[in-house]
């Protein structure tokens, strides 16, 4: 079992930043690929961005790419999202997940979730 715990949200102005993280709980956190997705208000939950366990390599959405920045710290058994230039259409939950010994873009590719930590982007 992984337990998976998002915090860092909140409410920022347009072209602002904000960084969230995700604090996992289990010793082989290392064995887990880790995404994070997004739910807009009356949207489907979307991907945001990506990292391997093995080598790091991260993967985005286009609508974020240049702008969010994933990472993760295996010592600390958490991983970050760095938001820049946020704007008012990434308001939405924000929610972290960890699919074991894979990665992927579709949510039903990953068998932990957290509880989410709302984003608002004001104009």
């Amino acid at each position: 079992q992984v337990q998976l715990v998002e915090s860092g949200g909140g409410l920022v102005q347009a072209g602002g930043s904000l960084r969230l993280s995700c604090a996992a709980s289990g010793r082989t956190f290392s064995s887990y690929g880790m995404g994070w997705f997004r739910q807009g208000p009356g949207k489907e939950r979307e991907f945001v961005a990506a990292i391997t366990w093995s080598d790091g390599t991260t993967f985005y959405a286009d609508s974020v790419k240049g702008r969010f920045t994933i990472s993760r710290d295996n010592a600390k058994n958490t991983v970050y999202l760095q938001m820049n230039s946020l704007k008012p259409e990434d308001t939405a939950v924000y929610y972290c997940a960890a699919a074991y010994l894979r990665i992927g873009r579709e949510p039903r590719s990953y068998d932990y979730w957290g509880r989410g930590t709302q984003v608002t982007v004001s104009s």
